[in-house]
């Protein structure tokens, strides 16, 4: 599974976001995408997306399938998963119903049988991530602290299997409890088969998640690629030494 994104620019009410972007996402592989406010990250996550609000110019591919006319319906279908920063409260659509819609447009038949196994399995991953089992029965997010949604956007990420999973500062209003449960959620899923963007303007939870490709994004371009060294070097020093040394 290969997402490639070539010359990827992004306008939002008429002002451009981001620049001519380019990267290849592999199969197997954590990326990390870094920035400080503003760069641009989560505009790439929603594009990436096909959020409707977003004009889009360039090439994205999914395993060789042009995506960028699509919208979110088709690329989730096609195996895309995003993580919202900020997910929505949404009255009257069940957690559990949620997943379940999304997962039976995805199959060829109902299986009563399959869906009540699949409420249990849903009710066991919630325990594991610090959720009490009732809140697969509540409407998505309401009443939800900030934690207890980025864990929800994880349940949703576990029960729908997606191939290429993007996680938008997935850690951000969580404790360091927080932290590692979502991170062996995510290594947990990380068998070699999906491929992971992580959005995150701190590295902390790069400490518990090694990736494998690092890329700063600054001022809707990406300036500077590398390992997971490359994260730490910006914990230590900031961004600012990054503005002027743009490759792309």
């Amino acid at each position: 599974m290969t997402l490639t994104v070539n010359n990827l620019h992004v306008t939002l009410s008429g002002k451009e976001i981001l620049k001519g972007i380019s990267f290849t996402l592999e199969k197997g592989k954590i990326y990390a995408f870094m920035g400080p406010n503003g760069s641009g990250k989560s505009t790439l996550c929603n594009a990436l997306m096909g959020d409707p609000n977003l004009t889009l110019k360039g090439s994205i591919k999914l395993n060789g399938e042009e995506l960028i006319r699509h919208g979110p319906d088709k690329r989730s279908k096609a195996g895309i998963f995003l993580a919202f920063q900020n997910p929505e409260e949404i009255e009257g659509v069940k957690v559990s119903g949620l997943i379940r819609k999304v997962n039976s447009s995805k199959a060829k038949k109902q299986d009563l049988d399959k869906m009540v196994r699949e409420h249990e399995e849903l009710v066991k991953t919630s325990i594991k991530l610090g959720l009490d089992k009732s809140y697969v029965s509540r409407d998505l997010n309401v009443g939800f602290s900030g934690g207890e949604k980025k864990r929800l956007e994880i349940l949703q990420m576990l029960a729908l299997n997606p191939r290429v999973v993007i996680l938008d500062e997935i850690d951000s209003g969580l404790d360091v409890d927080g932290i590692k449960l979502i991170t062996k959620a995510i290594k947990k899923m990380n068998n070699g088969t999906r491929t992971f963007l992580i959005v995150t303007h701190y590295p902390r939870i790069l400490k518990y998640l090694k990736p494998d490709v690092v890329h700063i994004l600054m001022g809707g371009k990406i300036v500077q690629t590398g390992a997971s060294k490359l994260a730490h070097d910006i914990e230590k020093k900031g961004y600012s030494g990054l503005k002027d040394h743009y490759v792309q």
